[in-house]
């Protein structure tokens, strides 16, 4: 199955949000769909950053990387309930490497 990657930048927290909210709401949405195999908080440039990798069932490529980019824009949705948002990365591991879909 190939192994996609989303980076989303977080520019702040909703009034009434814990931190740890954010990255249970881009679990909660990414895992409707797909297996999310890691998550982890980045600061890139000092700015927070959720980083998940996860997988989507084989078929072919375009149609894959249409699904993790749809997937990524519902996960990106359900983090601005509770945080404000920067900009939304989708990557394609191919032959070892991370490259934008």
């Amino acid at each position: 199955m190939p192994s996609f990657q989303t980076r989303l930048k977080i520019t702040g927290l909703k009034p009434g949000n814990a931190p740890e909210a954010v990255m249970a709401a881009a679990i909660e949405a990414l895992g409707t769909r797909h297996h999310v195999e890691s998550h982890q908080l980045e600061l890139a440039g000092g700015v927070p950053q959720l980083n998940l990798r996860f997988l989507v069932e084989a078929t072919a490529d375009s149609a894959e990387n249409s699904q993790a980019v749809e997937s990524a824009a519902m996960m990106r949705d359900a983090v601005e309930r509770v945080a404000l948002t920067g900009t939304l990365t989708v990557l394609r591991r191919s032959r070892g490497r991370w490259a934008p879909v």
